[in-house]
């Protein structure tokens, strides 16, 4: 009984970080991705235009190309400067423009990216880089891994009870078999304690519409130093906040534009009664 606890326990854990590390493979949000996306919108441009230009006439008109790489150029400068304004247009006016470019990437940055050394990518709101998944955690896949973590505890209080079930069944009937099950117990007990503190963490960050980033080196990003330790930036009401990390699509980026000072004044004034009545809190 103890072999087939024990066996069903690690097949159990190995066949979930197995399925979720082929799950989180290839969904690391990237600033990088928008490059590529409009690098694809003028390949495919290019393609429709040659496949588009006329053919030269025997009559003698004269019909005028331009070649696909001059159009390439043309295109990407157009989209690079359209995705400059993009990003100028969500921080305050008078900021400059290489403070906001990475100098890994040579990429400007929109608020709340962050270039990644282990990945060698600017992430889009970027959480952490988690070692286990191998991969950094942020707008693409930050609900998938509170599922993640979620499941990890469950599993974890699953087998926790199945450990305590089979010593009430067996106890005293062999010692060295109840010495082993108590000792993975301990131990289980123990990454359970650490997951479900994970998952109330990553709760109370989807809650404020913060990351694990901004939260700790919230006094060495420019854009957070001058606001309050308690008043959240970006958070839009619990209820809000809860519903754009579950129910809206991962694969649409929605840039954040920075609040301004008068928001931030609304935001850091004490919630009262009637806020309360009127779910400003939410």
């Amino acid at each position: 009984m103890v072999y087939c606890c024990i066996f069903d326990t690690l097949c159990c854990d190995t066949d979930s970080i197995l399925c979720y590390l082929w799950f989180f493979s290839g969904l690391c949000p990237r600033c990088n991705e928008d490059c590529q996306r409009i690098q694809y919108d003028i390949q495919k441009s290019i393609s429709n235009l040659e496949q588009r230009q006329p053919a030269p006439s025997k009559t003698g008109s004269v019909v005028v190309t331009m070649e696909g790489s001059q159009l390439g150029r043309n295109l990407l400068g157009n989209n690079a400067t359209s995705w400059a304004k993009l990003v100028m247009d969500l921080y305050p006016p008078g900021t400059s423009v290489r403070s906001l470019t990475c100098s890994y990437c040579n990429v400007e940055q929109p608020p709340r990216s962050k270039h990644c050394h282990d990945c060698d990518k600017c992430v889009l709101q970027f959480d952490h880089h988690c070692v286990w998944l191998g991969t950094c955690i942020g707008v693409g896949n930050h609900c998938k891994f509170w599922w993640y973590i979620c499941e990890e505890t469950a599993l974890c209080l699953w087998t926790v009870i199945l450990y305590i079930t089979y010593l009430k069944a067996n106890i005293l009937v062999a010692w060295w078999k109840d010495a082993i099950v108590i000792l993975l117990l301990v131990t289980l007990s123990i990454s359970m304690t650490f997951l479900l503190l994970l998952l109330i963490f990553h709760s109370y960050l989807v809650l404020t519409n913060q990351t694990t980033y901004e939260l700790v080196r919230r006094r060495r990003i420019p854009y957070l130093r001058g606001v309050p330790e308690r008043v959240y930036p970006f958070s839009k009401g619990a209820c809000r906040n809860l519903y754009e990390f579950c129910c809206v699509r991962s694969s649409k980026y929605r840039p954040e534009s920075l609040p301004t000072a008068q928001q931030l004044e609304e935001k850091s004034r004490p919630y009262t009664c009637c806020d309360v009545v009127t779910c400003r809190c939410c």
